[in-house]
């Protein structure tokens, strides 16, 4: 759950176009009621409601901090949004705008053509307390993956902070399994997070 920074943001073109997220938005539509839009830079003062709202709600569960992002002006955020895919959620029997948010970006490039062996790290994944128990988590999740897959990616991979179980167990659920790898918090070194994948079909 931890928001890293997105490397492949700004790059010299090391990573192809197509697995930076900067292209074409879509829509992508869950169960009755749950629905995940891709977001870009004209969309900031979305993201960063809920992203605000997020570390306030759970700080120990993002790499980053409340007060940093607090400093952060409409381009910082816009940058945010332009260098791969965030999403939001949308019940739409919820009042207040969405209710929940996730990214990723390109972890690993590989060398070979098509993505191949590439990593694609899950972050900013947060549902609202309201929205919590709908299937909200597991959607975003799912917006995630189905991207990386679509262009070519290996495996899906992301941090836990240690001891969220409820995290943990949406994650099982949606096909990630363990590591091995454990980590300090970047944003609390006295906490701990774990990492987790999920191996995409060829």
């Amino acid at each position: 759950m931890a928001n890293v920074e997105n490397p492949a943001a700004g790059s010299d073109g090391a990573v192809k176009p197509a697995l930076t997220g900067a292209e074409a938005v879509e829509v992508v539509v869950g169960e009755p009621g749950v629905v995940v839009r891709q977001v870009g830079p004209d969309d900031w003062r979305e993201w960063r409601a809920i992203r605000l709202a997020a570390l306030e709600d759970t700080p120990w569960a993002f790499g980053s901090t409340l007060a940093q992002a607090r400093t952060f002006g409409e381009e910082e955020w816009r940058r945010r949004l332009a260098g791969f895919p965030c999403y939001l959620a949308d019940p739409p029997d919820l009042a207040g705008g969405p209710v929940g948010m996730s990214g990723a970006f390109v972890e690993h490039p590989a060398p070979g053509a098509d993505g191949q062996g590439v990593t694609v790290e899950l972050v900013s994944m947060w549902v609202s307390p309201a929205a919590r128990g709908r299937g909200v988590g597991a959607h975003l999740v799912a917006a995630v993956v189905e991207w990386a897959a679509r262009t070519g990616a290996a495996r899906v991979h992301l941090w836990v902070t240690d001891g969220n179980d409820p995290a943990r167990r949406l994650y099982e659920r949606c096909g990630f399994v363990p590591t091995g790898e454990r980590a300090p918090l970047p944003s609390d070194p006295s906490l701990s997070e774990v990492g987790m994948v999920r191996e995409l079909s060829a």
